[in-house]
């Protein structure tokens, strides 16, 4: 494996960079290449069973806030896309993929100075902001979603539809049926927020479940992601009403939660949405509401139109309208069913597959070229 070809993965720290990135690693290892992933001081590594592929730190930092952030955050880019550019040029990789996220720039740019191929993946309905800029320099874009907003002009004629990669454990789930329910059996919610849960989950899931008449109150199981400073308002609301509810900051099994669970409460992120249809889950969607793009409000709106899911933003995401939806969801057969069916109809199959496939037709092309590649819109169709 020594000899065999290079690709590096430069990705933001956060999990929606992180898992699709893992993903693929995981894919090309399986097929004899080699990986690195680049990323910022705070980004993390793979998992334990890719514990193996060289994690490289260089220097960046969001160019958003205020003058002084913002010329503090264009130095850090100077300096990381240095250590890029001399990183690249000693390792001479054949192919960079970029996953979006400021980490992300450094590399992608001194990729494309060296004349390196450069793939980016967007996981979002909207192009973000990082890979938005980098666009221009990429031979391909490999998107998750059918329908990607700000993807434009000559970006868009780069685009060939991937899919999201996610976790094989979630991948496992795509084939299992949706659990059976009926009013003598429970009806298990999962409510997620993000790694450490949201305040607003906290805030509002207790008190919509006590809106509820008490005959269908009482046939729910919860399992809570809560922030720590949270949990011990929402344990006591639930416990008033005599409710089964497992609360934690952090969930280590969620293939097994989302195989379990009938409705899922949760933020609409682009590798959430992806796990919610791999798995054939609908799910109730509260989009960060700070996001600069609103990516994830595109995202939920992709679940909703296909009848996946149901949106509500925010500031319409009180007790009493979680509470109506709730009652609707659970007292009208199969209206759950149906719309786990419409959200596996969602899924990307092979998502790390399809994404690898395009990895290795860019390094053949730009291999047989002799010069790093062709145009863009002759490889797309070659990947096709």
């Amino acid at each position: 494996m020594s000899n065999s070809p290079l690709i590096i993965l430069a990705a933001g720290g956060t999990g929606g960079h992180i898992f699709p990135s893992e993903a693929l690693a995981r894919e090309l290892i399986a097929r004899n290449y080699q990986v690195r992933l680049v990323t910022d001081p705070r980004g993390g590594k793979f998992g334990d069973d890719l514990k193996d592929v060289a994690v490289t730190r260089i220097r960046a930092a969001s160019l958003g806030g205020s003058l002084l952030s913002k010329t503090r955050g264009a130095l850090e880019m100077a300096m990381g896309t240095l250590q890029a550019f001399f990183l690249l040029r000693r390792l001479k990789p054949a192919l960079v993929v970029g996953f979006g996220g400021y980490p992300s720039v450094p590399t992608v740019f001194a990729a494309s100075r060296l004349n390196i191929p450069v793939m980016l993946h967007e996981q979002n309905a909207v192009l973000g902001r990082a890979n938005k800029v980098m666009a221009p320099l990429a031979r391909l874009i490999a998107t998750s979603f059918p329908h990607v907003s700000r993807l434009e002009g000559a970006a868009a004629a780069k685009a060939s539809l991937t899919g999201n990669p996610v976790r094989p454990a979630i991948c496992a789930l795509h084939d299992k049926p949706y659990p059976f329910s009926s009013e003598a059996n429970p009806l298990r919610l999962l409510v997620m927020g993000g790694s450490l849960g949201a305040q607003v989950f906290a805030d509002v899931v207790p008190k919509a479940v006590a809106l509820l008449p008490e005959v269908l109150r009482k046939r729910l199981m919860i399992s809570q992601q809560c922030r720590k400073e949270d949990m011990a308002p929402a344990r006591m609301a639930y416990d008033a009403l005599g409710l089964r509810v497992e609360m934690a900051p952090f969930f280590h099994d969620i293939p097994e939660r989302l195989a379990q669970c009938h409705l899922a409460i949760c933020r609409s992120g682009a590798s959430t949405v992806a796990e919610l249809c791999m798995a054939g889950r609908p799910a109730v969607l509260v989009p960060y509401p700070y996001a600069i793009a609103d990516e994830q409000k595109a995202n939920a709106q992709t679940m909703a139109e296909a009848g996946a899911g149901w949106l509500i933003p925010q500031a319409a995401f009180t007790p009493e309208a979680l509470a109506v939806r709730l009652e609707s969801l659970i007292v009208i057969p199969g209206a759950l069913a149906k719309a786990a069916e419409a959200a596996k109809g969602l899924a990307r199959l092979n998502a790390a597959g399809r994404l690898a496939d395009l990895a290795v037709s860019l390094i053949d092309l730009s291999a047989d070229h002799g010069d790093n590649g062709d145009s863009p819109e002759n490889s797309n169709r070659k990947a096709a």
